[in-house]
Parts: structure tokens; C-alpha cells; sequence
């Protein structure tokens, strides 16, 4: 028997199994598609999807341009046909079943003309559109011109509260639902607030709770909320299903979906996943976003770790313990240290980390050279994937900067996702990823190396399993 009943998600009475959107090529049409096939809704990436060539292989997103403003178009022009190619193909698979959805980050470099471009060219097709990354006022707005349903991307109350005092009680006949991120337990970038603590995890239930106190007190009772980040089953959910208390409700897979026979990840991912233990998914804050995102402990991430602990504060002068010259930098410059730091700046050097690079907080961080370069070049070949990027220094604005100098601490994200999805290195690239992903190794529906299909997943999770 099966443990949720159907529920209206944008138009239709579905079961309310979603599977949350994940960038880069993570979350395809073929995947959604079959979601929604199954009687759910599947949910394609929009972020910088790809495109196929007549042989079904993936189009390189290469630039040619000289200027980033240049590239920036290239970027648009890719994340649009692969947005195209992404819709049509869910929608052949799933063959009018269920719903699909596309999902777009609104800190993503030329959100609105991305969705205005894809959503003019298929309409019909989709049916809502999922938005998270930042504050998506606008969502409101574009998703009413083209008829389909919208879902922002919360991490509190006060977060919708927000967005709809300036956009949303303007657009409320398009607000499907609001989906509800736990910032300490989903995968990818998190919405953790200034005030809230990365290491002690909160009690979902009265977050979301606040949330369906604030919707009901807009005339929202029959909205659902979409509980996104740490589901797993739903047995574990069980207190909050038929639950007067939080409302009508869905459920957002993130994680899961990516062990699945129609998952467009490399097998080497999928066989990564099945080696974590609890604990092997970490809060960091290394994303060119300035957002904290949760990503697999890997070689990766720990380069990131050293490079920022090889970190030491200068000045351009000699000013007051900052006595002691320093010319590591990759033009030779010279800079002053405290004596203290000179002693580990020199042990850094005996151990190859010879050059200096600086950050926008007048500090050094050191590094080899092969890595310098590698920061470097990749600094250069900015396309302008984000809205505003720590790591480039890029913004979409007249001058396309953000006035900042460039953070070598950072990465090029577009360039490492872009990378794992189309690779097989999961070692030295980022891999994003839910808490949760430390149960594909003790969970029994995955003994023996077995996959299932996407049809054969959502049947287990529709028992609570």
C-alpha cells in the first residue's frame, strides 16, 4: 500500500515525488522524464544543460570569444539550446505522465534571459519552474507570462516572507508551492543565514512549520510546501505526511535520483557514492558564490582546505610587526610579514608551495606554480557563469566586474562541473552532494551493485522505503 496519496502539483494530480533539480547536466530530460513517466514530477536542469550532436554525444561548451562579455553570450546561447534539448526530450519520455519541471538558479550568469529563452521555445512543454541560488523576485513574473506554475527555493519563513511582500502576492494564481531547502542537509548550495551556525543542524519541523504559518496567513492553506534536503524515504517522514500542522505536502529527491539506470552521471560517480560513510559530506564555503554548499569530502575539497591554510596576512609597507620582506609573488613583488609568518612562509617554500598569490583580504595564500597557472588561466577564461563571481571577479553589470580583486581560494565552478559530469575524475573535481548520500551503502535496495530505474525507484519510495 501506498504510503502518500496523489497530489495537484501544476495542473495535475501527480504523486508527490519530485526530483530536485541539479546542475550541469545532472538532472537531464531523460531522467525527468522518466520521474514524470513514473506518475511524479521530474525536474531537468536548466543550468548550462547540453546539447547533442547527430551521434547523441554531448556538444563541448567551448568558447571562442576574446572578452569575457563575449563569452558571457556564448554561455547564454549554450544554456539555451541545451535548455531547449533538455524539455523536448523529457517531454518525448514522458509521454504526457506526470509533470515537469525545469530548474534554474537565479544567481546564475543571465538568469532571466536564459528562462525567457527556453521557456518562449517550449511552451507546452513545461509545465513549472523551480528557482533557488538567491532571491528570485522575478520568477514570479516570467513563469505568469508563460502560463506554467513557479516554485521558489527557500531556506526560512523569513526568506518567503520576503519575496512575497515585493513580487509574489502580485502572481499568486502561478504559485504552485514553495519548496523548503534545509540549508544543513541538501546538497549543492545551501541558504544558511549569517546568524545560523554550519555545525548544529536545525530541527526541520518548526522551520517548516513557521513557513505554513506565514502561507496560511496569506491565503496559501492549499499551497503545498515541498520538503527538499536529507529525504531519503518516507518512512522517516512519516509524522509529516496527512499532518494538519504543515499542510498539503510533496517530497524533493535529490540525492537518490542519482543511482539510477537513466542518471546521465558517469559510473564512477555512481560507484563513489556507494564507498561514503556518514560524515564524508561536508558544509564548506569555497563557492564562487559566497554561499556555503554541501559537497563530498574529496581530493578536491581537501586542496581547497590546504591552499586556504597556507594563508598569511601582508602589507605593501613595513608597518609594525609587518618587518619582514617577502618575494614570493608571481611578479616579484615584495611584502612584509610578521616574523612569525615568514617562518611558516619559508617552510611552505621547502615543501614547493613557491608562489604567492594575493586575496582580496590582504593576505597571501601560497600554492605551486603548476597551481598558480592553473588559478590563473582559469581566472582568464571567465565566461560569466554566475551573476556575480569571487573567484573571477566577473558581474553582470556595465563594467562586468565586481570591483574585487579575484580570490584564488576559490574555483572555477562552471569549469569542474562541467568536468565531472563528462569525466571520470570524481577525485579531483567537485561532487556535490545531499547528507544523506552515506545510506546507498547500507541501504539494502542497493545490495549486490544493483540500480534501479528511475519506474523502479519511485515504486520503493511510494511504500516509504
Amino acid at each position: 500500500m501506498n504510503i502518500v496519496n496523489p497530489l495537484s502539483v501544476s495542473g495535475a494530480e501527480v504523486w508527490p515525488l519530485i526530483e530536485g533539480g541539479k546542475g550541469i547536466g545532472v538532472s537531464n530530460g531523460k531522467s525527468a522524464g522518466a520521474w514524470a513517466a513514473a506518475g511524479g514530477v521530474g525536474t531537468f536542469s536548466a543550468v548550462n544543460a547540453d546539447s547533442y550532436d547527430k551521434n547523441g554525444n554531448p556538444i563541448p561548451q567551448i568558447y571562442h570569444a576574446r572578452t569575457r562579455r563575449d563569452r558571457h553570450e556564448e554561455l547564454v546561447r549554450y544554456a539555451i539550446e541545451g535548455g531547449v534539448t533538455q524539455a523536448r526530450i523529457a517531454h518525448e519520455i514522458a509521454s504526457g505522465n506526470g509533470r515537469l519541471h525545469m530548474n534554474v538558479l537565479w544567481e546564475m550568469g543571465g538568469s532571466e534571459r536564459v528562462l525567457h529563452g527556453i521557456l518562449e521555445r517550449t511552451r507546452g512543454l513545461v509545465h513549472g519552474v523551480t528557482c533557488g541560488a538567491g532571491m528570485p523576485y522575478k520568477i514570479a513574473e516570467i513563469a505568469s507570462r508563460y502560463n506554467i506554475h513557479y516554485y521558489p527555493i527557500v531556506s526560512s519563513g523569513r526568506a518567503f516572507n520576503a519575496l512575497w511582500r515585493r513580487a509574489y502576492h502580485r502572481v499568486t494564481e502561478w504559485l504552485g508551492g514553495v519548496v523548503y531547502e534545509d540549508p544543513w542537509r541538501a546538497g549543492g548550495h545551501n541558504g544558511l543565514s549569517n546568524s545560523e551556525d554550519p555545525s548544529i543542524p536545525e530541527d526541520p519541523y518548526p522551520r517548516v512549520i513557521e513557513l505554513r504559518r506565514l502561507m496560511n496567513k496569506y491565503g496559501l492553506n492549499s499551497t503545498p510546501i515541498i520538503m527538499a534536503g536529507g529525504v531519503w524515504c518516507l518512512d522517516d517522514w512519516s509524522d509529516w505526511i496527512n499532518n494538519s500542522e504543515i499542510g498539503p505536502l510533496a517530497f524533493q529527491f535529490g540525492t537518490r535520483p542519482l543511482i539510477t539506470k537513466e542518471s546521465p552521471i558517469p559510473e564512477v560517480w555512481k560507484q563513489k557514492l556507494r564507498t561514503l560513510k556518514e560524515g564524508d559530506i561536508r558544509l564548506n564555503k569555497f563557492s564562487p558564490t559566497g554561499f556555503y554548499s554541501s559537497a563530498v569530502r574529496n581530493r578536491f575539497i581537501e586542496e581547497l582546505q590546504e591552499r586556504e591554510q597556507r594563508q598569511v596576512a601582508f602589507t605593501s609597507e613595513p608597518i609594525g610587526d609587518h618587518s619582514e620582506k617577502c618575494n614570493y609573488g608571481m611578479r616579484g613583488r615584495t611584502y612584509y610579514l610578521t616574523r612569525g609568518d615568514k617562518v611558516r612562509v619559508e617552510q611552505w617554500v621547502l615543501e614547493g608551495f613557491d608562489t604567492a598569490l594575493k586575496t582580496p583580504d590582504s593576505t597571501l595564500i601560497f600554492v605551486n606554480k603548476e597551481k598558480a597557472k592553473e588559478i590563473r588561466l582559469d581566472q582568464a577564461n571567465c565566461m560569466g557563469c554566475l551573476s556575480q563571481c569571487r573567484f573571477s571577479n566577473w558581474a553582470t553589470n556595465e563594467r562586468a566586474t565586481t570591483g574585487k580583486k579575484a580570490d584564488p581560494r576559490s574555483y572555477c565552478i562552471q569549469k569542474t562541473l562541467q568536468e565531472i559530469i563528462h569525466g571520470d575524475d570524481v577525485e579531483g573535481q567537485l561532487m556535490f552532494s545531499g547528507h544523506g548520500a552515506f545510506r546507498f551503502s547500507d541501504d539494502p535496495f542497493y545490495a549486490n551493485g544493483f540500480i534501479p530505474t528511475v519506474k523502479e525507484l519511485v515504486d520503493r519510495l511510494l511504500l516509504g522505503k
